[in-house]
């Protein structure tokens, strides 16, 4: 809590896991250092004092980036995003099996955000589902391209039992229309004779027409 109330604590350069940029925009910004932990360090019991910093928290705008960054950082003691070391203590046991879709989003929408695993296999299949492909994955994850490969293949096999699972009919291909060839046959081949019709005789300039060729 010491690093966030102070005024020049920099960005760490980190993925999520290590974000301070939510910093500046929390109500304990600016506080004294040591006030600062006298509030949001009470004693367990101190419920009067636990009760003004949950005041505090309440109206805080990044109450909720708070709470990620003590969940990330497995910060089990003091007050964080307005939850007790003992309320927080679930979210701590279930942190790898939590599923927050703004974070999915946010990770889309180009945010470096530190991922639970389940958050980042929904990640892959909806990477997979966008025809995402390996390099750009294993860039976004910062994982290797053949792990990245062997994500979306696992995608893809997740796809394929689901589509048989549910009775899914694989999508037909379509068949892609040959066009007449106008090149000529190569030299030394032989030729098909196109059948030639007779010469239409053409009428002498000199016949007479009409009535009179009766």
């Amino acid at each position: 809590m010491r690093t966030i109330t102070t005024h020049n604590a920099p960005d760490t350069g980190l993925r999520g896991i290590g974000d301070t940029s939510w910093h500046a925009h929390g109500v304990c910004h600016g506080m004294d250092p040591e006030d600062a932990n006298a509030t949001f360090f009470p004693l367990p019991r101190d419920h009067e004092a636990i009760a003004d910093a949950k005041e505090l928290c309440a109206v805080c705008p990044v109450k909720r980036d708070c709470l990620n960054f003590a969940l990330e950082n497995v910060l089990k003691e003091g007050i964080w995003g307005g939850l007790t070391e003992a309320e927080r203590r679930p979210w701590h046991d279930g942190l790898p099996q939590r599923l927050d879709y703004d974070r999915v989003i946010a990770f889309f929408n180009g945010r470096d955000v530190h991922l639970t695993a389940k958050e980042q296999q929904v990640v892959i299949d909806h990477a997979y589902a966008r025809g995402w492909r390996a390099d750009r994955l294993a860039v976004a994850l910062q994982v290797s391209q053949k792990h990245a490969r062997d994500l979306l293949t696992q995608a893809a096999h997740k796809v394929l039992h689901r589509d048989l699972t549910l009775g899914v009919p694989p999508r037909k291909k379509k068949r892609k229309q040959s066009k007449p060839t106008t090149s000529q046959p190569a030299t030394g081949q032989p030729t098909q004779e196109q059948p030639v019709s007779d010469p239409v005789q053409s009428t002498s300039a000199h016949a007479p027409l009409g009535k009179a060729a009766a």
